[in-house]
């Protein structure tokens, strides 16, 4: 009895797995079917508004909203390791509607306060709809990770997956600071790494490092206020005086 159940368990396994393959795409097609050739349009669009607020913000007041900008549309070779990772099949739907980083933008601000404002504008898009948020500099990872992540559903002239036009199409987002970009570059180098001597003794020396360079952005930030409240004061004397 036991044998006939674990075979019946086995066909249907096989049959899943079977299934899986013959909906997943092609090793020659892409695994973002026809929005393939879309994705990086659809990325050239929000970086495009993403760096006119820089722009208007430093011919407003002098000063940058943020120090640089990073995009990507996830490579064909890293989406399908992700889709195998958490066990969907390689598909368009997978990567388009299962997984929401497709299309991803990394925003590294000098001060804690531009992560807020950046949050703010991006809120404010009228074509584009928060799915979800997670602050990581309010409530930190227990490994020291500190970032703000959003996933956005953006309104777009392109047709979607599902054939809708103007089409909707969802973008991942990371906002954080210089200190945060460095240490997570440090730390997701440490994670990928198989063989690392002592890895115990470097996560606590790295979650010691995440929290001093916290408290550095802190004392940046308040550098940050100080310092422009007297542009302000000096700003609003020399306008009495005039």
């Amino acid at each position: 009895m036991a044998e006939a159940v674990a075979e019946t368990e086995r066909t249907a396994e096989k049959t899943v797995t079977a299934e899986r393959k013959a909906s997943e795409a092609p090793a020659g097609e892409s695994i973002y079917g026809p929005c393939a050739e879309v994705l990086p349009l659809v990325l050239k669009e929000l970086e495009g508004r993403i760096s006119s607020w820089n722009r208007e913000a430093e011919q407003k007041t002098g000063h940058k909203l943020y120090e640089h900008l990073t995009t990507r549309v996830k490579s064909e070779e890293s989406m399908r390791e992700k889709c195998r990772r958490r066990g969907l099949p390689e598909t368009p739907e997978s990567a388009l509607t299962e997984l929401h980083d497709a299309v991803g933008l990394r925003i590294v601000t000098r001060f804690l306060d531009d992560i807020y404002r950046i949050r703010d504008l991006i809120c404010a898009m009228e074509d584009c709809t928060v799915l979800e948020e997670k602050d990581y500099i309010r409530n930190v990872k227990p490994n020291g990770y500190r970032s703000y992540h959003m996933i956005i559903s953006c309104e777009l002239p392109y047709r979607d997956l599902q054939g809708n036009l103007p089409g909707h199409f969802a973008v991942e987002i990371q906002i954080r600071t210089i200190a945060m970009d460095s240490w997570a570059s440090l730390e997701h180098e440490m994670s990928y790494k198989k063989t690392i001597n002592n890895r115990a003794l470097i996560t606590a020396e790295l979650k010691r490092c995440a929290d001093e360079l916290a408290s550095c952005d802190v004392s940046m930030q308040t550098i940050c206020d100080l310092i422009r409240a007297g542009e302000e004061k000096n700003h609003e004397s020399t306008s009495c005086g005039g």
